[in-house]
Parts: C-alpha cells; sequence; structure tokens
C-alpha cells in the first residue's frame, strides 16, 4: 500500500498478495528444517528493510505432531486478539481499535526484540477474505491521532504484512507468512545480519510450526470456555469495535518517526523469553 491516501484493499490487491505469497524466484532460503521454510530478501541494506516470507506445512508436519489443523482453525486461531495473548510468546500488548468495514479494522500490536533493542509496536489496517477454501489476512501501518509512537518503543512500519492460509483438505493447510516490514531505527549489523525475524511484527519463535501447530489444537477447547460463540471475523454482526471514519487515518511514513540510533548497541545473547 504505497499510495499516499489510506485505502481499503479490494480484490485485486487480494490476488497480488496471493501471487507474491506463491512466488519463490528472488528469494534467499535462509532457514528449512521440520516443514517450516524462511526466505529473506533484503530490498534496502541501508534502511533494514527487508521482506521476510515463512511458510508452514501443516499437510508434512502434522503427521509428526499428532492431531491435523484445518485451514478454518487456523484462520480463526489467527484472527483471535484474546487468544493470541495466550500463545504468542512474542506479543506484549495487542487490541483492536475500530472497524472501518466488515472486513476491515485497525488494531494495535507491540512485541519483543532481541535485547538490548528497544521493543517494536505497530498501528495497522487489517483486511481479510475468504477466497473459496483458502483465507488470506493482511495488513498495512497507519497513522491514528489516539494511538503515536510510544517513548519507550519504537513504531516500525508494515509496508504490507500477512497471511495465507491454503486449504488441503478437511483436516491439513498451508500457512504462508510474508511481510515487508521496515523495523526503523539505526540498526548494529548483527541485528540485521540474524535476527531480522525479530523485527518483523509476528514473526518469532512463537511463529515455529510446532508453536503455532500446539496453539491451533489447543484452541477448539479454549474457545468453549472463552465466549465460544463469538467470532467476529465470520460474523460481522457481532463486532462491538466502534466505526472509524477512513479520514480520521493517514498511511504511517517513515520520515514522520523519531530516528532511533541503536547502531552501536552490543549482541547480549539474550532472546525472548518464552513464555511457556
Amino acid at each position: 500500500m504505497s499510495g499516499g491516501s489510506v485505502a481499503i484493499p479490494d480484490d485485486q490487491a487480494f490476488a497480488s498478495f496471493k501471487a507474491e505469497c506463491l512466488c519463490e524466484e528472488g528469494w534467499n532460503v535462509t532457514y528449512n528444517k521440520s516443514g517450516t521454510t524462511v526466505w529473506i530478501q533484503s530490498l534496502d541494506e541501508e534502511r533494514s528493510l527487508h521482506k521476510i516470507k515463512q511458510n508452514y506445512s501443516t499437510l508434512h508436519l502434522c503427521r509428526m505432531v499428532c492431531n491435523d489443523v484445518s485451514a478454518e482453525t487456523m484462520y480463526d486461531v489467527l484472527h483471535d486478539t484474546e487468544y493470541r495473548r495466550k500463545w504468542d510468546s512474542s506479543v506484549i500488548e495487542t487490541f483492536d481499535i475500530g472497524r472501518l468495514t466488515v472486513n476491515t479494522d485497525v488494531g494495535y500490536y507491540s512485541w519483543k526484540c532481541p535485547k538490548p533493542l528497544r521493543n517494536r509496536d505497530v498501528v495497522t489496517l487489517r483486511s481479510w477474505l475468504p477466497i473459496g477454501k483458502d483465507y488470506i489476512i493482511m495488513n498495512y501501518s497507519v497513522k491514528h491521532s489516539k494511538y503515536p509512537p510510544k517513548k519507550d518503543m519504537v513504531r516500525a512500519i508494515s509496508v504490507q504484512t500477512g497471511y495465507m492460509i491454503q486449504h488441503q483438505g478437511p483436516n491439513h493447510c498451508v500457512l504462508t507468512y510474508l511481510a515487508q516490514v521496515d523495523p526503523r531505527g539505526s540498526l548494529p549489523k548483527w541485528v540485521v545480519n540474524k535476527s531480522s525475524l525479530f523485527l518483523a511484527p509476528k514473526v518469532s519463535k512463537s511463529h515455529t510450526h510446532t508453536h503455532i501447530n500446539k496453539a491451533c489444537l489447543k484452541y477448539s477447547e479454549w474457545k468453549q470456555r472463552h465466549n465460544k460463540a463469538y467470532k467476529p471475523w465470520l460474523f460481522p454482526e457481532q463486532t462491538t469495535l466502534p466505526i472509524i471514519p477512513l479520514c480520521e487515518l493517514s498511511v504511517q511514513r517513515a520520515d514522520s518517526l523519531e530516528n532511533i540510533d541503536e547502531s552501536c548497541l552490543a549482541e547480549t545473547g539474550e532472546r525472548e523469553r518464552d513464555s511457556d
């Protein structure tokens, strides 16, 4: 979403996102193990802007775990903000701010970064769309006057980030995560070289196949005890979010954010602590 004004994604935008998720040309594989493959494509080394794509093949790993995960369950888990606070060990705070349409809302998400870097946060416009038996959820950064950058965090920019969930039968799916993110700040080389994944929202060890698979397998039981019928991403008439006029939003620009200099920070070896 590189235009000057905030726009709600249309069918062409979803089709373009799907095509990019399926394309491997121009990507460098940095991790390939246990059914998870990670590619990184550097766009501008000086600004540390990266595209990050992560694939989870539950078709391959469900045979090694113990239970299967359907596309529908994966879609619910990725949407359910309350449940994310439970299973996503990288999250600091996440909540929905308001809605624009039946399939577009605005939300806040903050996450842990490798110490001693400051943690990051984003405010994003998120849209979702079922395509046949597949699903797409995608977002990009916006500005909202009531949610300015915080003093103790770095406001990152999601140029375009999202998930594609591909139905592979009644009990299997493939999840692709694609993130084009500017983590902001002047970063040390060890971060750019080793820890790019930690600087993208919702990409961390929380999103290894094992972790997200466990979250999916536990979701049904958890949901039975937590407002079990409430799924506004499927039933928009259930939403209690206030309507946000489009005019209250603007596209988040890098040049409007403070540039935090973290280039001299040394690596401590400490990473996210798993909350399990």
